[in-house]
Protein backbone atom coordinates (compact mmCIF):
# COMPACT_ATOMS: atom_id res chain seq x y z
CA UNK A 1 0.00 0.00 0.00
CA UNK A 2 1.20 3.46 -1.01
CA UNK A 3 0.82 5.08 2.50
CA UNK A 4 2.90 2.26 4.18
CA UNK A 5 5.69 2.08 1.70
CA UNK A 6 9.00 4.87 1.71
CA UNK A 7 9.86 3.71 -2.01
CA UNK A 8 6.60 4.06 -3.23
CA UNK A 9 5.82 7.78 -1.58
CA UNK A 10 9.26 8.55 -2.40
CA UNK A 11 8.07 7.67 -6.23
CA UNK A 12 4.70 9.69 -6.15
CA UNK A 13 5.49 12.79 -4.25
CA UNK A 14 8.77 13.28 -6.66
CA UNK A 15 6.56 12.76 -9.74
CA UNK A 16 4.07 15.57 -8.26
CA UNK A 17 6.38 17.62 -7.36
CA UNK A 18 8.04 17.33 -10.71
CA UNK A 19 5.05 18.91 -11.90
CA UNK A 20 5.19 22.07 -10.18
CA UNK A 21 8.35 23.21 -12.42
CA UNK A 22 6.62 22.68 -15.82
CA UNK A 23 3.35 24.21 -14.99
CA UNK A 24 5.41 27.17 -13.00
CA UNK A 25 7.10 27.39 -16.49
CA UNK A 26 4.71 27.77 -18.06
CA UNK A 27 2.29 30.82 -15.51
CA UNK A 28 5.42 32.59 -15.59
CA UNK A 29 6.00 32.77 -18.87
CA UNK A 30 2.51 33.91 -19.86
CA UNK A 31 3.30 36.84 -17.07
CA UNK A 32 2.18 35.87 -13.82
CA UNK A 33 4.53 36.49 -10.68
CA UNK A 34 6.69 34.21 -8.72
CA UNK A 35 4.67 34.86 -6.01
CA UNK A 36 1.21 34.66 -7.27
CA UNK A 37 1.43 31.14 -8.52
CA UNK A 38 3.33 30.17 -4.92
CA UNK A 39 0.47 31.27 -3.34
CA UNK A 40 -1.80 29.19 -6.07
CA UNK A 41 0.11 26.19 -4.78
CA UNK A 42 0.43 27.44 -0.89
CA UNK A 43 -3.43 28.46 -0.69
CA UNK A 44 -5.18 26.01 -3.38
CA UNK A 45 -3.11 22.79 -1.76
CA UNK A 46 -4.09 24.46 2.43
CA UNK A 47 -7.78 24.42 1.48
CA UNK A 48 -8.00 21.14 -0.58
CA UNK A 49 -6.41 19.10 2.17
CA UNK A 50 -8.78 21.43 4.92
CA UNK A 51 -12.07 20.45 2.93
CA UNK A 52 -10.64 16.58 3.29
CA UNK A 53 -9.61 16.87 6.61
CA UNK A 54 -13.17 18.22 7.94
CA UNK A 55 -15.06 15.96 5.38
CA UNK A 56 -13.87 13.15 7.66
CA UNK A 57 -14.85 14.71 11.17
CA UNK A 58 -11.72 15.64 12.27
CA UNK A 59 -10.72 19.41 12.78
CA UNK A 60 -7.88 21.61 12.66
CA UNK A 61 -6.95 22.60 16.17
CA UNK A 62 -4.72 25.30 17.16
CA UNK A 63 -1.82 24.98 20.03
CA UNK A 64 0.99 27.12 20.23
CA UNK A 65 3.36 24.74 19.49
CA UNK A 66 1.10 24.17 15.72
CA UNK A 67 1.01 27.58 15.64
CA UNK A 68 4.90 27.40 15.89
CA UNK A 69 5.46 25.58 13.82
CA UNK A 70 3.43 26.47 11.21
CA UNK A 71 4.80 29.51 10.87
CA UNK A 72 8.17 28.26 10.62
CA UNK A 73 7.65 25.16 8.50
CA UNK A 74 5.63 27.30 5.47
CA UNK A 75 8.78 30.36 5.96
CA UNK A 76 11.34 27.66 5.20
CA UNK A 77 9.73 24.62 3.32
CA UNK A 78 7.08 26.46 0.91
CA UNK A 79 7.20 29.97 0.92
CA UNK A 80 10.68 31.01 0.24
CA UNK A 81 11.97 27.84 -1.81
CA UNK A 82 8.82 28.38 -3.93
CA UNK A 83 9.69 32.25 -4.35
CA UNK A 84 12.90 31.28 -5.13
CA UNK A 85 11.78 28.65 -8.05
CA UNK A 86 9.37 30.46 -10.16
CA UNK A 87 11.52 33.04 -10.35
CA UNK A 88 14.70 31.04 -11.67
CA UNK A 89 12.60 29.40 -13.66
CA UNK A 90 12.03 31.63 -16.52
CA UNK A 91 16.02 32.21 -16.66
CA UNK A 92 17.18 28.89 -15.41
CA UNK A 93 14.06 26.91 -17.38
CA UNK A 94 12.48 23.89 -15.83
CA UNK A 95 14.91 20.94 -15.92
CA UNK A 96 17.90 22.85 -14.80
CA UNK A 97 16.07 24.40 -12.03
CA UNK A 98 14.65 21.18 -11.20
CA UNK A 99 18.32 19.92 -10.48
CA UNK A 100 18.48 21.88 -7.72
CA UNK A 101 16.64 20.00 -5.91
CA UNK A 102 19.27 17.13 -6.50
CA UNK A 103 21.45 19.17 -4.02
CA UNK A 104 18.42 18.79 -1.22
CA UNK A 105 19.47 15.39 0.36
CA UNK A 106 24.01 16.60 0.69
CA UNK A 107 22.75 19.27 2.18
CA UNK A 108 20.15 17.70 4.70
CA UNK A 109 21.97 15.07 5.33
CA UNK A 110 24.86 17.52 6.33
CA UNK A 111 22.12 19.32 8.96
CA UNK A 112 21.23 16.20 10.21
CA UNK A 113 25.00 14.78 10.82
CA UNK A 114 25.71 18.21 12.38
CA UNK A 115 22.26 18.37 14.82
CA UNK A 116 22.58 14.49 15.20
CA UNK A 117 19.06 13.88 13.77
CA UNK A 118 20.25 10.83 11.80
CA UNK A 119 23.11 9.42 9.66
CA UNK A 120 22.55 6.97 7.01
CA UNK A 121 24.64 3.76 6.45
CA UNK A 122 27.43 3.50 4.10
CA UNK A 123 24.95 2.49 1.60
CA UNK A 124 22.84 5.09 1.94
CA UNK A 125 25.88 7.50 1.94
CA UNK A 126 27.27 6.34 -1.22
CA UNK A 127 23.91 6.74 -2.64
CA UNK A 128 23.72 10.15 -1.21
CA UNK A 129 27.24 11.03 -2.94
CA UNK A 130 26.72 9.64 -6.32
CA UNK A 131 23.48 11.27 -6.38
CA UNK A 132 25.54 14.89 -5.71
CA UNK A 133 27.85 13.67 -8.15
CA UNK A 134 25.28 13.75 -10.97
CA UNK A 135 23.94 16.69 -9.90
CA UNK A 136 27.82 18.18 -9.96
CA UNK A 137 28.09 17.20 -14.13
CA UNK A 138 24.95 18.24 -14.82
CA UNK A 139 25.39 21.82 -12.76
CA UNK A 140 28.80 22.12 -14.61
CA UNK A 141 26.35 22.32 -17.99
CA UNK A 142 24.87 25.54 -16.93
CA UNK A 143 21.38 25.40 -18.04
CA UNK A 144 20.17 24.78 -21.72
CA UNK A 145 22.41 24.33 -24.08
CA UNK A 146 23.07 27.74 -26.11
CA UNK A 147 21.86 29.45 -23.37
CA UNK A 148 24.24 29.62 -20.41
CA UNK A 149 22.68 30.80 -16.90
CA UNK A 150 23.34 33.82 -15.29
CA UNK A 151 25.50 33.74 -12.15
CA UNK A 152 22.99 35.48 -9.96
CA UNK A 153 20.25 32.74 -11.15
CA UNK A 154 22.43 30.10 -10.55
CA UNK A 155 22.83 31.35 -7.23
CA UNK A 156 19.36 31.79 -6.18
CA UNK A 157 18.94 28.27 -7.65
CA UNK A 158 21.34 26.76 -5.06
CA UNK A 159 19.01 28.63 -2.33
CA UNK A 160 16.22 26.10 -3.08
CA UNK A 161 18.16 23.34 -1.51
CA UNK A 162 19.36 24.93 1.43
CA UNK A 163 15.81 26.40 2.49
CA UNK A 164 14.35 23.14 1.82
CA UNK A 165 16.61 21.12 3.60
CA UNK A 166 16.64 23.71 6.35
CA UNK A 167 12.55 22.88 6.34
CA UNK A 168 13.47 18.75 6.16
CA UNK A 169 15.75 18.84 9.49
CA UNK A 170 13.08 21.79 11.32
CA UNK A 171 10.01 19.58 10.61
CA UNK A 172 10.87 16.75 12.10
CA UNK A 173 12.85 17.54 14.95
CA UNK A 174 9.77 19.73 16.33
CA UNK A 175 6.79 17.73 14.54
CA UNK A 176 4.00 18.21 17.16
CA UNK A 177 3.21 14.95 18.84
CA UNK A 178 -0.72 13.47 18.45
CA UNK A 179 -0.60 15.30 14.82
CA UNK A 180 -0.91 13.47 11.49
CA UNK A 181 0.44 14.43 8.39
CA UNK A 182 -2.88 16.18 6.61
CA UNK A 183 -3.41 18.37 9.77
CA UNK A 184 0.30 19.62 9.42
CA UNK A 185 0.35 20.18 5.39
CA UNK A 186 -3.34 22.14 6.09
CA UNK A 187 -1.90 23.99 8.75
CA UNK A 188 1.87 24.93 6.99
CA UNK A 189 0.50 25.64 3.44
CA UNK A 190 -2.54 28.30 5.04
CA UNK A 191 0.29 30.23 6.63
CA UNK A 192 2.48 29.95 3.85
CA UNK A 193 -0.39 31.43 1.50
CA UNK A 194 -1.09 33.92 4.25
CA UNK A 195 2.66 35.02 4.44
CA UNK A 196 2.70 35.25 0.63
CA UNK A 197 -0.47 37.59 0.21
CA UNK A 198 0.92 39.70 2.85
CA UNK A 199 4.45 40.59 0.95
CA UNK A 200 2.34 40.95 -1.94
CA UNK A 201 0.45 43.52 -0.43
CA UNK A 202 3.29 44.82 0.91
CA UNK A 203 5.00 44.72 -2.45
CA UNK A 204 1.62 46.33 -4.65
CA UNK A 205 2.00 42.74 -6.26
CA UNK A 206 -1.58 41.94 -5.66
CA UNK A 207 -2.98 43.67 -8.97
CA UNK A 208 -0.94 40.84 -10.65
CA UNK A 209 -3.55 38.42 -9.01
CA UNK A 210 -6.35 38.56 -11.34
CA UNK A 211 -3.83 37.04 -14.30
CA UNK A 212 -4.64 34.11 -12.83
CA UNK A 213 -8.25 34.03 -13.82
CA UNK A 214 -6.99 33.89 -17.41
CA UNK A 215 -5.80 30.31 -17.03
CA UNK A 216 -8.19 28.26 -15.07
CA UNK A 217 -6.84 24.66 -16.17
CA UNK A 218 -3.58 25.45 -15.42
CA UNK A 219 -4.49 26.29 -12.38
CA UNK A 220 -6.64 23.67 -11.20
CA UNK A 221 -4.24 21.06 -12.75
CA UNK A 222 -1.39 23.03 -10.36
CA UNK A 223 -3.79 22.89 -7.28
CA UNK A 224 -4.45 19.02 -7.87
CA UNK A 225 -0.98 17.96 -8.09
CA UNK A 226 0.09 19.93 -5.14
CA UNK A 227 -2.67 18.77 -2.94
CA UNK A 228 -1.88 15.19 -3.50
CA UNK A 229 1.39 15.82 -3.15
CA UNK A 230 1.91 17.31 0.06
CA UNK A 231 -0.61 14.57 1.15
CA UNK A 232 1.72 11.92 0.96
CA UNK A 233 4.87 14.30 1.24
CA UNK A 234 4.13 14.41 5.26
CA UNK A 235 3.37 10.57 5.53
CA UNK A 236 6.83 10.51 3.68
CA UNK A 237 8.69 12.37 6.56
CA UNK A 238 6.56 10.55 9.20
CA UNK A 239 7.87 6.95 7.38
CA UNK A 240 11.12 7.39 6.12
CA UNK A 241 12.81 10.91 7.77
CA UNK A 242 13.98 13.44 6.81
CA UNK A 243 17.30 12.54 4.84
CA UNK A 244 15.17 10.10 2.96
CA UNK A 245 12.48 12.30 1.82
CA UNK A 246 14.99 14.66 0.60
CA UNK A 247 15.37 12.06 -2.17
CA UNK A 248 12.15 13.59 -3.80
CA UNK A 249 14.94 16.38 -5.71
CA UNK A 250 16.43 13.37 -7.40
CA UNK A 251 12.66 12.11 -8.91
CA UNK A 252 11.72 16.08 -9.35
CA UNK A 253 14.58 16.53 -11.33
CA UNK A 254 14.11 13.91 -13.91
CA UNK A 255 10.38 15.00 -14.26
CA UNK A 256 11.23 18.59 -14.72
CA UNK A 257 14.27 17.37 -17.17
CA UNK A 258 11.69 15.64 -19.02
CA UNK A 259 9.01 17.85 -19.32
CA UNK A 260 11.12 20.13 -20.27
CA UNK A 261 12.62 18.51 -22.90
CA UNK A 262 9.38 16.93 -24.75
CA UNK A 263 6.76 19.46 -23.52
CA UNK A 264 8.15 23.02 -23.00
CA UNK A 265 11.17 22.95 -25.87
CA UNK A 266 13.93 23.07 -23.94
CA UNK A 267 17.67 21.18 -24.73
CA UNK A 268 20.06 20.08 -22.72
CA UNK A 269 23.60 18.45 -23.76
CA UNK A 270 24.50 15.10 -23.66
CA UNK A 271 26.25 15.91 -20.67
CA UNK A 272 23.13 16.54 -18.93
CA UNK A 273 21.77 13.47 -19.72
CA UNK A 274 24.27 11.48 -18.45
CA UNK A 275 24.68 13.33 -14.88
CA UNK A 276 20.36 12.60 -14.61
CA UNK A 277 21.64 8.86 -15.39
CA UNK A 278 23.93 9.09 -12.28
CA UNK A 279 21.26 10.50 -10.03
CA UNK A 280 19.33 7.76 -10.82
CA UNK A 281 22.08 5.31 -9.45
CA UNK A 282 22.39 7.32 -6.68
CA UNK A 283 18.20 7.12 -5.67
CA UNK A 284 18.77 3.08 -6.64
CA UNK A 285 21.10 2.76 -3.37
CA UNK A 286 19.54 4.82 -0.89
CA UNK A 287 16.40 3.48 -1.53
CA UNK A 288 17.80 0.16 -1.38
CA UNK A 289 19.73 1.23 1.88
CA UNK A 290 16.25 2.75 3.37
CA UNK A 291 14.88 -0.59 3.23
CA UNK A 292 18.30 -2.56 4.36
Amino acid sequence: MIWNSAIALLLVTGALLGLTLPFGKIATTAGVPPVAWAFVISCGAGLVLLAALLSRGRRLELTAHRLRYFAIAAAISYAVPNLLMFSAIPHLGAGYTGIMFTLSPVITLIFSILLGVRRPNLLGATGICLGFAGAVIVALTRGEAGAPAEPVWIFAGLLIPVSLAAGNIYRTLDWPSGTGPIELAVGSHLAAAFMLILGSAVTGSLSSFPQLAGMPILVAAQVASASAMFAFFFRLQQVGGPVYLSQIGYVAAAIGLASGTFFLGEHYRLLTWLGALVIGAGVALTTRAQSA
